[in-house]
Order: C-alpha cells, then sequence, then structure tokens
C-alpha cells in the first residue's frame, strides 16, 4: 500500500470543485463530486433517532438501487428537523443537479451539515450548481476546494489517498471527511466520503464498509454528541479493471486494508480537530477477553470529560481513567491493570496491577504535553484489543459552542 497526494479525485473518473456560494458569509460552504460513469455505493448513517432529511435521502438510494454518480454538499445550514419541506429540498437538490449533470436525480446524493432547524435557501444553492456543474475537474486542487467547503468549525481540511494492487491491477482509494464537533461514537457531524476505482460489486462493499466503521468512525469521540447528519459513502466505479470482487478473497482483503487506513487517518485527525482540542488523545486497550470488553473500556475512557480535563492539564490524574473503566459496564478486575502514558517524550508506566508506581510527575507531564498522547491499558484477561481516539476538553469548546449560530 502507498499513500499519494490527493483525495477524492485521486482514484480514475472522479471530479470535484468546492466553492463560496452565499450560504455562509466569505466562506467556501458547497461542493460536488462527480463519477464519470455510474457507481456502486455503499454508505452507513447516523443512529440519532432524529436524522435529517439528506440521510433519509440518501438510505433511499443506498438500500434501494445501490447506484449513483453524484453527492452534492452544503455547509453552514443542516438541513435538519425540516419536516416535509427538507425532503423536498433534496428532491429539488437532485433534480436541480441531475439537469445539469445529464444525470437521473436519482443516481444524486445529497449531504448537508451545519445548524440543525433551518431551510435551505435554495435560490442559493440552485445558483451554487450552476456555478460548480462547468469547474469540475479531476485535479487533486480540485479535490481539495472540495474538502474545504464541507468544513464547519473544523479548522484544516482532511483528505487522503492510497494506492493498492488487486489482481495485478493499481487501485486508488481517496477520502475527504469533516468533523469537529458533534462527534461521538456510533457515526458522528461527520461527513464522510471515499472514493475508489476499485471493481466490487455492491455487496461487498457495503460489507466492506459497514465493517470498517465499527473500528473507526465508531471509535471517536469529542463531545459525546451522535449528530443528526452523519453520513459516510464510498463509491467504486470500476475504472481500475480489476476482476471484480464478488467474494472474501485476498483482493477483499487487501482492499479492506486500503479502506481502513484511509477511514482511520480521517477518523484520528477528525479527533484531533475536536472543537477547541489542542492534542489527539488515543486510548488503546489491549489484553482484553473479547472484541466487545476492549471497545467498551476504551470508549468509555476516551468519553469522559474528567479524563479529557486531566489531558488538557497534562495531569497525570490516572484515577480518573480506572474510574472511567469501572462504570463502563464491562467486567474487568481493577487490580490486574497496568497503564502507560506515551508521546514523543517517551513512554511511562503510570500503574502497575492497580496502583500507582513510583512514576515521575515531572516526566509525565512533559509526555501528556505533546500533541499527540496515548494511553495504553493492559487488563491482562485475554488476546483482544480496541483503539479509540478523542481530544482534550478545552475553554475554547465552551466558547465555539456557546455562539455557534451567530
Amino acid at each position: 500500500m502507498q499513500i499519494i497526494e490527493g483525495g477524492v479525485t485521486a482514484a480514475a473518473g472522479y471530479q470535484a470543485i468546492g466553492i463560496a456560494a452565499g450560504i455562509k458569509k466569505g466562506k467556501k460552504d458547497m461542493a460536488m463530486l462527480y463519477s464519470q460513469v455510474p457507481c456502486q455505493v455503499a454508505g452507513t448513517f447516523t443512529t440519532n433517532v432524529v436524522k435529517a432529511a439528506p440521510v433519509k435521502w440518501d438510505r433511499e438510494i443506498v438500500r434501494g438501487s445501490g447506484r449513483a454518480r453524484a453527492v452534492v454538499m452544503n455547509s453552514g445550514i443542516a438541513n435538519a428537523c425540516t419536516g416535509a419541506e427538507g425532503l423536498r429540498c433534496c428532491e429539488e437538490t437532485a433534480e436541480k443537479a441531475a439537469g445539469l449533470l445529464g444525470i437521473q436525480k436519482n443516481q444524486v446524493l445529497v449531504a448537508s451539515t451545519g445548524v440543525i432547524g433551518q431551510e435551505l435557501p435554495m435560490d442559493v444553492i440552485n445558483k451554487g450548481f450552476e456555478t460548480m456543474v462547468p469547474m469540475l475537474s479531476d485535479t487533486a486542487g480540485a479535490g481539495t476546494l472540495a474538502a474545504e467547503a464541507i468544513m464547519t468549525t473544523d479548522t484544516v481540511k482532511k483528505e487522503i489517498a492510497v494506492q493498492v494492487t488487486l489482481g495485478g491491477n493499481v487501485v486508488t482509494i481517496g477520502g475527504m471527511s469533516k468533523g469537529s464537533g458533534m462527534i461521538h461514537p456510533n457515526m458522528c457531524t461527520m461527513l464522510a466520503f471515499v472514493t475508489t476505482d476499485a471493481a466490487i460489486s455492491g455487496e461487498m462493499l457495503q460489507r466492506a464498509l459497514s465493517s470498517d466503521v465499527k473500528d473507526t468512525y465508531n471509535m471517536i469521540s469529542v463531545d459525546g454528541d451522535t449528530s443528526t447528519n452523519d453520513t459516510c459513502l464510498l463509491f467504486a466505479n470500476g475504472l481500475a479493471g480489476n476482476p471484480e470482487i464478488r467474494e472474501d478473497n485476498e483482493d477483499y482483503r487487501e482492499f479492506c486494508r486500503g479502506l481502513n487506513f484511509v477511514n482511520t487517518w480521517l477518523a484520528k485527525h477528525m479527533a484531533a480537530d475536536g472543537e477547541g482540542a489542542t492534542a489527539l488523545f488515543e486510548v488503546k486497550v489491549v489484553g482484553a477477553q473479547d472484541k466487545e470488553q476492549a471497545v467498551t473500556l476504551a470508549k468509555s475512557v476516551i468519553t469522559s470529560n474528567l479524563v479529557k480535563t486531566a489531558i488538557c492539564g497534562h495531569d497525570a490524574n490516572w484515577g480518573r481513567i480506572l474510574c472511567a473503566m469501572g462504570y463502563s459496564g464491562a467486567s474487568f478486575d481493577p487490580e490486574r491493570v497496568d497503564l502507560y502514558f506515551e508521546s514523543s517524550a517517551g513512554k511511562l508506566k503510570i500503574i502497575e496491577d492497580g496502583v500507582a508506581t513510583d512514576y515521575s510527575e515531572e516526566q509525565a507531564t512533559q509526555i501528556l504535553s505533546q500533541k499527540e498522547i496515548t494511553a495504553l491499558i493492559d487488563v491482562k484477561m485475554g488476546q483482544e484489543q480496541a483503539t479509540a481516539w478523542g481530544c482534550d476538553l478545552t475553554h475554547e469548546y465552551v466558547n465555539i459552542n456557546a455562539d455557534y449560530r451567530s
């Protein structure tokens, strides 16, 4: 596997663009992704009972035909909790884009992110399409413009691409995402779009995505809020010319490895870019008796506000970690737990068999003062493990969300 330049336009046959249409003042706020040929499409969506109109629109297509050629995106307004009008906006959006692209409206997916409860300004949206379609391009720069246009409180764009070899053919997988706040395991206000030129059946494509989100997007948390708009879409247009993947074989497993790298990279960068965050916080649980136990423990630690504020203060307050494990619902023996803190400044054992070691507070503070920090937790019960990602909780998170609408 090789990392290459680009994002959603890195794979053959994909074009994209992002512009400032006028939904947000002076910022890019509309994007489009288009495949020159029809694609298999897979998707996973928010588990929130309150689902935005674009989520409902996309689920119908993904679970119905499982085929698409384009997705249109806007930031600034979520088109959530907008009733029948929200779905009408989705249909109008798809019709307008389809007409300009010369495809059917049921080949157009829709994604929105932003303030809940506001209706989309369809006059602005429609003018945006008229501007974007002639600008569609397969360049890396066009993919970057799209990645920038879906940002809300994100501080950096998030895009990545890799190449793998399937059946002797080079296959590219590229992706982009947005997410900074309202991020919590079980899909997150995350949007993620992944493109590939691999030839793979719709069934295997959905299987690959559904399996992978469990260890990637579902293992991140910024603030414990699961959004109404969470969407991850995976497109495959087959232009790489590899033998079509129809079963669980070595080509399928290699494709899954590439997909996992892309999704893990995007997930970690969303966690690192959490609203107000100063550090990426990784929690790795090892020695678990089964995967479920490892996942439960890792998620409980990563979502603890007390743990997150300790990370913000560079404070090795390990009791908060054990406490979060204790109320997770997973069964374990606290008197067997080992805990290490690790970063670019070194690795330090903090507790052994549930009690503190004679560690240096100064060294611990230095380790916890880096941009990326790992808590390694060994529960000594088996061979399974799981990793979750989050960030510290700072005063700036409150500032950002206190005046989000203004």
